[in-house]
């Protein structure tokens, strides 16, 4: 069992729906669950932190669980990076959940399976656990996207993985690559843009461009076997009718056996989950946030 690491900062009632869903899983008592609690940005965060480092201390359910409290804040990028990087060295591959993720009962199932069978092949670069409502035949299908809504990977990938991004100033010149890149979601050039003028603090970008310039793939479940609970008006980072659009139904089945394909990309099923990141889609949300209540 590949070790579980979450990552938490003040949301408490969320982080405590998502350690429920995960107590759930099954494998959860055989697997390693490490918590990394960043520190307080402000003094007006000290007690929201302090609610959710108390709750840390009692949760069980799952072979050995490691809590990692930061003095200072990180901020969400430096947090998820380091975190990885540290549990990752010591077992050559992780599965990773932040505080607002619910997983379906076959989630550890699901996630372990596939680490174990594209282990030893290098063109998938990590396994999702979330999916859209995608159209495609048996348990899993393969994009040039990963997603950061409960994910996996190994060491020799990760490791791959350039943070400082040094060929961005060559990737802002090549308009090839730029479209390329935003073919497989129109907000991603604006967004790797962002993080490197520091608008944002974002390791899934440069996450999501280091697989596009190696040319690798995601796998992910054809039924999603994580849903995202912090998209609603109390989440500022996305706001209301961003739900909608990354809606999806956890997988009920309690399949906890999968038939994992070699990796190749389908026109159809490419089409149809680029499509969700397409301006059109984009805007048409954008729109819905604005409406009133």
């Amino acid at each position: 069992m590949a070790p579980i690491v979450l990552f938490t900062y003040k949301r408490f009632e969320s982080l405590r729906r998502t350690v429920e869903a995960l107590q759930r899983n099954t494998g959860a008592r055989d697997s390693l669950l490490y918590v990394f609690s960043d520190g307080p940005r402000s003094a007006a965060d000290v007690a929201a932190v302090a609610e959710v480092r108390a709750y840390l201390t009692g949760i069980d359910g799952f072979r050995e669980v490691f809590v990692s409290e930061s003095p200072v804040n990180k901020g969400p990028a430096t947090s998820v990076i380091d975190g990885v990087t540290r549990v990752i060295r010591e077992h050559g591959r992780v599965i990773v959940l932040e505080d607002d993720l619910i997983t379906a009962p076959n989630f550890l199932s699901f996630m372990n399976a596939a680490l174990e069978t594209y282990v030893a092949t290098p063109r998938v670069f990590s396994v999702s656990g979330f999916t859209l409502p995608i159209s495609a035949p048996g348990d899993v299908y393969f994009t040039m996207r990963g997603s950061s809504w409960g994910w996996a990977t190994w060491e020799d990938r990760w490791n791959t993985v350039d943070w400082a991004v040094s060929d961005f100033a060559a990737f802002l010149r090549d308009s090839l690559a730029r479209h390329r890149f935003n073919r497989i979601g129109s907000d991603l050039v604006k967004s790797l843009k962002d993080q490197m003028a520091g608008k944002i603090d974002s390791w899934a970008i440069r996450w999501v461009y280091a697989q596009f310039r190696q040319e690798r793939v995601t796998a992910f479940p054809t039924r999603s076997k994580v849903a995202n609970i912090g998209l609603d008006d109390s989440d500022t980072r996305t706001g209301r009718g961003q739900s909608g659009r990354f809606a999806t139904t956890l997988d009920d089945s309690g399949s906890r056996t999968f038939h994992l394909t070699e990796p190749a990309l389908d026109p159809s099923v490419v089409r149809q989950f680029a499509g969700y990141y397409s301006l059109p889609v984009r805007l048409k949300y954008k729109f819905i946030q604005w409406l009133p209540s």
